[in-house]
């Protein structure tokens, strides 16, 4: 099959808007869902299918995503939890961020910009990739912070924990507990259902964030990668941004890049597309 070169015109002008936009912009707030963990190859758990092909035992026992993320697992059966948990943590400690991670820090310097990450994951990996802690905004907490089931108190510490998984049963060998209590500890994860989650780290990142919003020098870019429409909290964010003067949402999601004019919509993959644009900023 051919490829239509009206279409690829079209995706030329996109990547060359894009650009000029970044180029003349003097902020930058990236904000990013579970695509942009894909080409680093992380599953994105999209529909029960694409996680039961991560986790075939969950396809056997019938559990789908939303069953499994919750935290009555830690409190009813917490070994199952966290050999779940137990396996994204590790999953997420061993996975090297893909090149569109460097490709916008080199903007960000390249262009003297000032910035800052929203993003919807809790996989640590705009950190693991060299941006800074205190501009990161992680809306649902981050897997590598713990806290009590209970919780006993509002307190987080870090995920130092050595998770062993039997992947025959998907059950963690140790249970980490709680610092401060006899009780379980979780991850600082907000899952479905949940009641017990501590936001005091996410509030504090948000109230950075808003600070940062408040001063940031005009033009605004905000780069859109992978947040789809099912959990649609990062698009949000994106499309409210978008309604402030002088700013520009490129939106980039292979599956669902719909946004409306005089924003951007790249129906391209995250890597893929900041390497395109970056080709013409290079240019």
């Amino acid at each position: 099959m051919t490829s239509d070169p009206n279409q690829n015109d079209a995706s030329e002008e996109l990547f060359r808007k894009a650009a000029d936009a970044i180029k003349n912009a003097h902020s930058l707030v990236i904000t990013a869902g579970a695509g942009m963990g894909v080409d680093s190859g992380l599953p994105d758990f999209r529909g029960d299918s694409g996680f039961w092909q991560a986790y075939p035992l969950y396809e056997k026992l019938q559990i789908r995503f939303v069953e499994m993320a919750t935290p009555r697992h830690f409190s009813e059966d917490p070994s199952f939890g966290w050999g779940f948990y137990g396996h994204r943590t590790n999953l997420y400690r061993e996975t090297i961020p893909h090149s569109g991670f460097s490709i916008l820090q080199d903007w960000i310097q390249r262009f003297n910009l000032r910035w800052f990450v929203v993003t919807s994951n809790v996989d640590g990996q705009f950190q693991k990739a060299g941006f800074d802690e205190q501009s990161i905004l992680e809306v649902h907490g981050s897997i590598h912070r713990l806290q009590c089931q209970a919780p006993c108190k509002p307190l987080i510490w870090e995920n130092e924990e050595d998770l062993e998984i039997d992947f025959e049963t998907m059950r963690s060998y140790s249970i980490p507990g709680c610092r401060h209590c006899p009780g379980p500890a979780r991850p600082n994860v907000l899952m479905f259902n949940d009641w017990s989650w501590l936001p005091v780290r996410t509030d504090l990142q948000q109230n950075r964030f808003d600070r940062f919003i408040t001063d940031c020098p005009q033009p605004l870019v905000v780069v859109e990668l992978g947040a789809g429409t099912a959990i649609p909290t990062i698009r949000f964010t994106s499309e409210r941004l978008g309604r402030r003067r002088q700013t520009t949402v490129i939106r980039i999601n292979p599956r669902e890049p719909k946004i409306d004019a005089p924003h951007l919509s790249i129906p391209l993959g995250a890597a893929h597309s900041l390497q395109q644009i970056d080709q013409l900023l290079t240019n």
